[in-house]
This record gives C-alpha cells, structure tokens and sequence, in this order.
C-alpha cells in the first residue's frame, strides 16, 4: 500500500502548471481532489481551469482528470469545496479575465468585469457532474474591494449547518500608495445559512497599520463550537502566521487575529483541520523559516494555542497544502511539492493518525 501517490505532475494531462491543491471527503468516503490547472504557464493569471480527480480507495489510486469548473480561455481558480450534511459538493471559486494579473488589479488598473469575481456551483453525485455556476459576488464583495481570494484549501460547514468559506480582500490606497503596498490585505469569510443558496459578508479584518495584514486564511472548528481562522501574514510582524477566533460562526471576530509564531514558517498558505476522536487541531505549511520547503504538520492540543511538530515529510522544496480527514485511522495530505522547486507536482500523503498523536 503506498503513502504518497501523485495526482497531478506539471506538464501533463493538458496543463502546464498545477497548484492550489484543496481536498475533501464525501458522505461515501470518495476524496476529491481539486487544484488549479493553469494551461500555458505557471502564472496566477492566464487561462486557468479547476481541475478535480477522484478517489474511492482513500487516495491510493486516482481517477483520470476532470475539469469542474471552466471559464473557457480566462480564469476559474481559488477552489473552495465543502461537503454539507445533505451529501451536496459546494465549490466556490474565483473567476477573471485572463489577462487580469494580480499587480493590474491591486493598482486598479482592471475593471469590476474582468477582475475577481465570486461563483458558487455543486454537485449531487459527488464530483462526477456539475451545476452550472452562479455569480454570487454583490453578496460577499463591496464596491471598492480590489484583489479577491477565497481560502486556498477546504471552505467548511459548522454544525449549526452554516457554511463558512475564509477569504481575502485588498483595500484601495490612500495618499500617494499605489494599492499593492502589504498593508491593504485584508480578511473576511463568506457566510450561508442556507446550504449555499443565499450567502453573506462575516467577519471584516481590516486595518492598514501595517502589523498584521490577512492574506490566505483557513479555518477549523473547535470543540466548543468557536471557530478559529489562521491566516498567512504579509508584513513583517512576529512570525508569518496570526490566528483569530469567532463565537458567533465568523460573523464576528471576538478575538481579532494576532502574531502565532508557534508555526515557524515561509510566507505562504496552509491548511487547518480539527480531528474529532482524538481532539486534535493539526496545521500544514512548509517550516522553513525562510523558504517555501520543509513541509510539515503541527498538532495542537489546546486548541491552537500552542504547536508541535508531529510529521514531516521529507526535506524537498513545498508550498500549498491542504488537509482532509480520510478514515478513523488516516489524515490525508495533499500538497505542491517537487525536486528542485516547490512546484513541479502535488502529491498525496497517507498519514497514520497515530505518528499525529
């Protein structure tokens, strides 16, 4: 039985570059695994499909590749997938022009129609077939707002039932700043009461002194029914990660995020997940403190307070993760990776829940 398996390698299956890997698991036990696939190039911006294999056999084999979400020749990417309690496959995402690159929109240089936009779509037969999308962006995205991102990795549904997806904004400059300047990233999370039929603006982190300033957030939720959002920090504050916490479902924050240099790290996304039997919260992220390598899952058993390193897969380049409960006995790892860059294929790891505890 093999830990790693490979489902997506740059320059095969039509794509030139994978990333943004997100995964999840369905009411029967199928992993789907998503990530952008970026058709000529390994740019941000381009034309970008969301890409989807399947497995039924708990990530050791993998189905041939589909495409869940298109935008014909301009961008689908950011997947944030959620499996709810009726069995439905949520995917939200971003959508843009192709020719949007993130330095013209943080300049303002795009307009409203071409720049990042928010679409939901589902699926009924977990992954196999699609809906047709639907723009959702005049519910979670206010007039001014100019980069958009929702996650990377797994959105989640708490157990009131409401779907919360993490995001991130920039705000436009002031003064003679020019809008790209780390200071105007901001936070926020996507709402739905509904399963995804009506969705609201949460909680807003918006601030520009500088310290911290949220960029791509992910989010568990704890056993006491609080929900903690640990986001990649993008100013020179303690460390490259903040955590903050909402008892209210992120609507609010009660607690506004803060340096968490307990997860050493590059700048660069990672994952939460909150096991249930043991209770443990686990984190993914490359832990070098200077390079995107080195990746590694941290456990917490104090509900992110403090971390531990538990599992660390080998020494080689990495960057995007995301993490997903597999079976009572497995955690599953799906992560960018490579030889000689952090980008050369995601991978997914089988890992024992036992070398987590």
């Amino acid at each position: 039985m093999p830990e790693t398996t490979v489902p997506f390698r740059a320059g095969r299956e039509g794509y030139a570059s994978f990333r943004i890997p997100a995964v999840v698991r369905t009411a029967s036990g199928t992993l789907l695994a998503f990530c952008e696939g970026r058709v000529n190039s390994a740019r941000d911006h381009g034309h970008i499909d969301i890409v989807l294999k399947r497995s039924t056999d708990g990530g050791r084999t993998w189905s041939p590749l589909t495409v869940a979400a298109s935008n014909g020749t301009d961008l689908a990417g950011n997947p944030a997938p959620v499996v709810l309690d009726t069995g439905r496959v949520l995917l939200v995402h971003i959508r843009a022009a192709a020719s949007a690159s993130e330095d013209a929109i943080l300049r303002g240089k795009v307009t409203e129609a071409d720049g990042r936009r928010v679409w939901v779509q589902h699926s009924d037969d977990e992954g196999v077939t699609w809906s047709s999308p639907r723009d959702i962006t005049p519910s979670v995205k206010k007039t001014g707002w100019r980069w958009y991102a929702t996650t990377p990795g797994h959105a989640l549904q708490l157990t009131t039932g409401r779907v919360v997806v993490p995001a991130n904004h920039t705000l436009p400059p002031t003064g003679t700043d020019i809008g790209n300047e780390a200071k105007y990233n901001s936070g926020h999370c996507l709402l739905s009461d509904d399963r995804g039929q009506t969705w609201t603006l949460g909680y807003l982190d918006e601030n520009t002194d500088g310290y911290i300033n949220a960029n791509e957030t992910t989010a568990a939720e704890l056993p006491d029914g609080r929900v903690c959002f640990n986001t990649r920090n993008d100013s020179p504050s303690p460390g490259n990660r903040a955590d903050a916490h909402s008892r209210d479902g992120g609507k609010t924050l009660h607690t506004p995020f803060r340096p968490q240099a307990g997860l050493t790290g590059p700048v660069c996304e990672g994952s939460l997940l909150q096991l249930r039997d043991p209770d443990l919260l686990l984190f993914s992220g490359p832990a070098l403190p200077d390079a995107r390598a080195l990746m590694t899952i941290r456990v917490s058993t104090d509900n992110g307070t403090t971390w531990h390193p538990r599992h660390t897969t080998d020494g080689l380049p990495a960057a995007y993760s995301d993490l997903v409960r597999v079976d009572t006995d497995t955690v599953g790892l799906l992560h960018e990776t490579g030889d000689f860059g952090a980008y050369e294929r995601i991978v997914f790891r089988r890992v024992p829940v036992t070398r987590l505890t």
